[in-house]
């Protein structure tokens, strides 16, 4: 099973994310832009946006998927 793409995020949802072996489990709490959100972390509740998460490319290992 593959990962989904930036376009098929939605406000609302569950995801996780893994890149350069980082893993991020969140919640999508609001659009930015078409492909910019802000996030809500589901273990610390911190909020970052997705653009921060992906700043320094995106590695092999990427994938997002809907949790």
């Amino acid at each position: 099973m593959s990962g989904i793409s930036f376009d098929n995020i939605r406000v609302g949802n569950k995801y996780i994310l893994k890149n350069y072996d980082d893993v991020f489990e969140f919640e999508v709490m609001e659009r930015l832009s078409d492909i910019n959100y802000r996030l809500k972390d589901l273990h610390t509740l911190e909020w970052y946006e997705l653009e921060d998460l992906v700043r320094w490319g995106k590695g092999k290992d990427f994938e997002v998927r809907e949790i």
